[in-house]
C-alpha cells in the first residue's frame, strides 16, 4: 500500500482567538506539537478545521503558516471542497501557491447532484493544479455517497491518489482497495485499526489533535507484527474517541474542548457552532487521564 501523505495524519482543528480571529501562531504552535507527537501529516481546513466557516484568505494564511511550522517534516493536506466546482479549483490553485502537498475534496454538497456529476466534478479539480487529491466521502454530511464504481473509475486519474473514507461502508472500501492502487485512510476513529488491517494506507484522525502518539502506536504495532497489542492500544481508546466522536456534539466541538483543557492551541468554534459546556469538557479530560494512565 503506498502512503502519499504519510500514515499517521491528524485532521487538525483550526485555532481562533478569543476575539473569533483566526490564531496563526497558535496554528503553528499546535502543528510543531502535533507532528512532534508522531503525526506524518497535517490535513487542514477539513470538517474539524471548520473549513464552512473560515474564509479563502483564512485557508491560504493557514497553509502558509503551518508550512512555515513544520517544514519538510510533515505533509500538508488542504481541505478544498464547496458545493462550487468552480470555487473548489480557484482554492485548489491557491493551496499549490501557499504550500500544500496535496488537496481534500469533498463530495459537492446541498445539491445532491448524481454520480456522473460528481466524477465530473473531482475530474475537474484534479485537472486544475499540480496536486495529488484525496477523495472525501463523509455522505452523512453531504447527503451524497460517492459510490465504489466512482471511485474505480476516478482511480485512473493520474491525479487522485488516495481516499479519506467516512461511509461506513466496510465492504465498498475492501472492494476499491482490492482493485485499485489508491491509498485508503480511514476518516472515522473507530476504524483505524480495521482498515488498516485489511490494506488501508493509515488515517486521517480527528481525535489525534488530542491523543496522536497514542494512535500513531496502533500503527507502529500492528506493522510490527504485534497484533494483539495493537488491538488492545485501539480499544483503549475506544472510550475517548466515543466521547469525541459520538457524544451528541460535532467533534471539532469536543476536541476545541479538550484542546483547551490540555491547555493546547484551540480557542473557540465559530458560529452556528457552539462550545462545550464545562461538565462535557471536564468527563473528556478525565477520559483523557484514564487513557494516558494505561
Amino acid at each position: 500500500m503506498t502512503t502519499p501523505f504519510g500514515r499517521a495524519l491528524c485532521a487538525m482543528i483550526t485555532p481562533f482567538t478569543t476575539s473569533g480571529a483566526l490564531d496563526l501562531d497558535g496554528a503553528q504552535r499546535l502543528a510543531a506539537h502535533l507532528v512532534a507527537q508522531g503525526c506524518d501529516g497535517l490535513v487542514l481546513s477539513g470538517t474539524t478545521g471548520e473549513s464552512p466557516t473560515t474564509t479563502d484568505a483564512e485557508k491560504s494564511a493557514l497553509i502558509a503558516t503551518v508550512r512555515e511550522a513544520v517544514a519538510d517534516r510533515a505533509s500538508i493536506v488542504a481541505g478544498v471542497g464547496t458545493p462550487d466546482t468552480r470555487h473548489t479549483v480557484d482554492l485548489a490553485r491557491e493551496a499549490e501557491k501557499a504550500g500544500a502537498d496535496g488537496l481534500l475534496v469533498v463530495a459537492p454538497y446541498y445539491s445532491r447532484p448524481p454520480q456522473d456529476a460528481i466524477e465530473a466534478h473531482f475530474r475537474e479539480i484534479a485537472d486544475a493544479s499540480e496536486l495529488p487529491l484525496m477523495l472525501y466521502d463523509i455522505p452523512n454530511r453531504t447527503g451524497v455517497r460517492v459510490e465504489a464504481e466512482t471511485i474505480l473509475r476516478l482511480s485512473a486519474h493520474p491525479m487522485i491518489v488516495a481516499v479519506k473514507d467516512c461511509s461506513y461502508d466496510f465492504l465498498a472500501a475492501q472492494k476499491v482497495l482490492a482493485r485499485t492502487d489508491l491509498a485508503y485512510y480511514a476518516g472515522c476513529d473507530e476504524h483505524n485499526l480495521a482498515l488498516y488491517a485489511v490494506g488501508g494506507a493509515g488515517y486521517v484522525s480527528t481525535v489525534s489533535n488530542v491523543i496522536p502518539a497514542r494512535l500513531r502506536a496502533v500503527l507502529d504495532a500492528f506493522d510490527a507484527g504485534d497484533t494483539t497489542r495493537a488491538a488492545r492500544l485501539q480499544q483503549q481508546a475506544t472510550p475517548l474517541i466515543e466521547a469525541i466522536m459520538s457524544a451528541g456534539l460535532p467533534g471539532t466541538v469536543t476536541t476545541k474542548a479538550l484542546l483547551t483543557a490540555l491547555d493546547l492551541p484551540a480557542g473557540p468554534v465559530r458560529a452556528p457552532l457552539r462550545p462545550a459546556g464545562p461538565a462535557t469538557a471536564d468527563a473528556l479530560l478525565a477520559l483523557h487521564a484514564d487513557l494516558t494512565r494505561t
